[in-house]
């Protein structure tokens, strides 16, 4: 795994390049990338693994970014970056927050995507419960809601997170105020939209998921027009840090169903 910088609207962003095969893009969540690279070195046996940070979240220089506004102006930077390294079209994972980048860029751009691979995403309103409110409890609490296993919380993080990592919640949860305050986590138009994203697309949902709840990913479904959902039952948020096996072949066995 080799880390590299990628210069793109004016800014530079940080990001992890592993394996080889078919290109991969991975987006994640709204509390970065974690220090577990297990899920990614998984992935890194059957394609070409591209990792960002987000654009203004930690692991990028924020300063550069503190001209962005919402979710689609993150999914337009996104996009030049993919641009910007050499690939016309990709396989796309984009995890929780990132999940919600990744839609944002296949309604762009959908000529783009090869295959779309959302886990559970944020970006779609849930009609009968809420996603969870990150701004009324601590950045570790927020993390931790993620899993339903917090032995594996402690065992990535510690049971009592080192303060960098702490400050690095904080700067995540600045940019995720900036981007997605008002409305709260999702997009009135994300649903209309993809009903433009041809491509085949695989959504993936723990039914314990305490951070966005399970409902949205029939939501996601219905505005997919070639979605397949599948369902793990006992998991969380955080799918990729609790089940990353799981997960990988998951995600191996839908792209070898939808063939390039």
């Amino acid at each position: 795994m080799t880390s590299e910088s990628i210069s793109v609207c004016g800014g530079s962003v940080s990001l992890l390049r592993t394996g080889t095969g078919e290109p991969l893009l991975v987006l994640p969540r709204d509390n970065g990338q974690a220090p577990d690279t297990t899920f990614l070195d998984l992935l890194a046996q059957q394609f070409t693994v591209y990792a960002p940070s987000l654009p203004g979240f930690h692991g990028s220089n924020d300063s550069d970014w503190k001209w962005l506004m919402n979710l689609r102006d993150i999914a337009v930077v996104v996009g030049q970056m993919v641009g910007a390294l050499g690939l016309s079209r990709t396989n796309i994972l984009g995890l929780g927050f990132g999940g919600w980048v990744a839609a944002e860029l296949a309604t762009m751009s959908p000529a783009m995507v090869q295959r779309l691979m959302l886990v559970a995403p944020m970006g779609i309103q849930p009609k009968n419960s809420y996603i969870c409110d990150q701004f009324v409890i601590s950045t570790e609490s927020y993390a931790r809601t993620a899993f339903e296993d917090q032995a594996k919380f402690d065992a990535i993080y510690a049971a009592e997170p080192a303060f960098s990592q702490l400050d690095a919640w904080e700067t995540d949860r600045e940019m995720t105020s900036r981007l997605a305050w008002k409305p709260y986590m999702y997009n009135i138009t994300l649903p209309r939209l993809l009903g433009g994203v041809t491509a085949p697309a695989l959504i993936v949902w723990g039914d314990a998921d305490r951070v966005v709840p399970v409902e949205c990913a029939a939501l996601y479904k219905a505005a997919l027009p070639n979605a397949t959902l599948e369902t793990m039952p006992g998991v969380g948020h955080a799918v990729d840090l609790e089940f990353p096996a799981a997960l990988a072949a998951t995600i191996n066995a839908f792209c070898k169903n939808n063939p390039a």
